[in-house]
């Protein structure tokens, strides 16, 4: 009988070793995570704060903000931990919580994303009937149900991959416990377990984005429609912030995680990783304030000190 040893931690081996880029490195991540917390943190305080922000729009961006945070928060500091301090080795039990949160995270995004284009689509195409069609309670629900498929998914993945066998070799060639990169150092079979991922995965991202894209398909025939030059300004505005959004998250993720272990370059995909795991959530509340004029008026009145008490 074969001698195996049930692996109880993994070796993550971050981005790289070479001791020349390793406080760079640092530097750079450190600045991104801080603007990331920044950002997101203030436009969450921002639309809490301005009682004109507490509409649909606003209270999915303020939801997102929330995700981008907790969603970097899952994976940077321990990516700077690893570069200052060298020390990468994680427990089994940290590895699954990591890969958990991060799942939950990144799903809660995806579902935010088409929301929010649900949102436009009701805001550019049926403006007389916004206030009836977005609710409070069709919000709320809508947020809600992110969550809770979130949690469901996340569940399926992490209880997918770790109810497989990893024997001796413990090395993550990744900077976090992403699940592509832990599963394929199991040592029993696992092509159920990667047609788990590839479905539930593709599944998730190709509703989310079906959504999206008949959203936007209506949302562009309207816009085309418009006979004020003001108003087809104002609706392209009010989406060409979203759509950047969503061509960055879903083209990493399907690259990502829509494909076969054996297609995988670790070394790409790390640099694939580093985009939607700390760019994206650093970019998110840029992309949405830099053109938006509520949010600029907002942030002018908090700083001046401005709001009616």
């Amino acid at each position: 009988m074969e001698n195996r040893t049930e692996v109880t931690e993994f070796l993550l081996l971050g981005l790289t070793d070479d001791p020349h880029l390793q406080v760079p490195l640092f530097i750079t991540f450190l600045l991104i995570y801080t603007i990331t917390v920044a950002g997101n943190l203030g436009m969450l305080l921002l639309i809490l704060l301005d009682p004109r922000l507490h509409t649909p729009m606003y209270y999915f961006l303020g939801n997102l903000s929330l995700v981008d945070f907790c969603y970097s928060s899952v994976v940077t500091p321990t990516v700077m931990a690893g570069l200052l301090m060298g020390n990468r080795i994680v427990s089994y039990n940290s590895c699954a919580s990591q890969m958990f949160f991060y799942a939950v995270f990144a799903t809660v995004e995806s579902f935010l994303l088409a929301s929010m284009a649900y949102d436009r689509y009701a805001a550019v195409c049926k403006p007389l009937h916004y206030t009836n069609t977005m609710t409070t309670s069709v919000c709320s629900c809508l947020v809600t149900v992110s969550y809770l498929c979130a949690f469901l998914n996340a569940s399926i993945h992490v209880g997918d991959t770790f109810s497989l066998s990893f024997c001796n070799y413990n090395v993550v060639h990744h900077f976090f416990c992403d699940i592509p990169a832990v599963m394929i150092l199991s040592c029993s079979d696992r092509h159920v377990s990667e047609l788990v991922l590839v479905y539930v995965v593709g599944f998730n991202v190709f509703f989310a984005i079906f959504v999206i894209l008949i959203s936007y398909i209506f949302i562009f025939g309207t816009i085309l429609r418009m006979r004020s030059g003001a108003g087809y300004k104002k609706a392209l505005s009010t989406c060409a912030s979203h759509f950047t959004a969503i061509s960055i998250f879903y083209g990493t993720v399907i690259f990502m995680y829509l494909q076969p272990s054996s297609n995988h370059s670790m070394d790409t995909d790390k640099i694939s990783s580093v985009f939607y795991t700390m760019v994206i959530p650093m970019l998110n509340p840029l992309v949405y304030s830099l053109r938006n004029k509520e949010i600029k008026n907002a942030f002018t009145k908090i700083i001046l000190g401005q709001y009616d008490h």
